[in-house]
């Protein structure tokens, strides 16, 4: 019996990030490709238009501050990690909240953290 691609979708929507990111890994590692879908489209613009200005972002957390409750909740809000990935996510800072996020996104979620007094970074 084949899955339809509403199923696979419906499937993913459930998964953790953390089981998301797995997913990704072991797809790449199958079918021996990269999930690097955002390339491609910088490269139709032109090689001169991609050297221009960065279009993916890593939003990274270097302290969590005076309120790790409220970043934990940001966190989790932001990547829909459960209570104890976000806490382990926010506790093993600096690490990485999000990568690979657009310019706006990426500063969103810097501004949201940065309200609850973590202190972040966009690579």
């Amino acid at each position: 019996m084949a899955l339809s691609k509403d199923d696979v979708l419906n499937a993913i929507a459930e998964m953790s990030v953390m089981d998301i990111v797995e997913l990704i890994s072991a797809m790449e590692e199958k079918f021996g490709v990269t999930a690097a879908v955002a390339a491609a489209a910088p490269a139709a613009a032109g090689p001169a238009a991609a050297a221009e200005e960065k279009d993916e972002f890593d939003v990274i957390l270097t302290s969590f501050g005076e309120k790790k409750v409220g970043v934990i909740k940001a966190v989790r809000e932001a990547t829909g990690l459960g209570l104890k990935e976000a806490k382990d996510l926010v506790e093993s800072a600096p690490a990485p909240i999000k990568e690979g996020a657009n310019k706006a996104e990426a500063e969103e979620l810097k501004k949201k953290l940065e309200e609850v007094g973590a202190t972040v970074e966009l690579k």
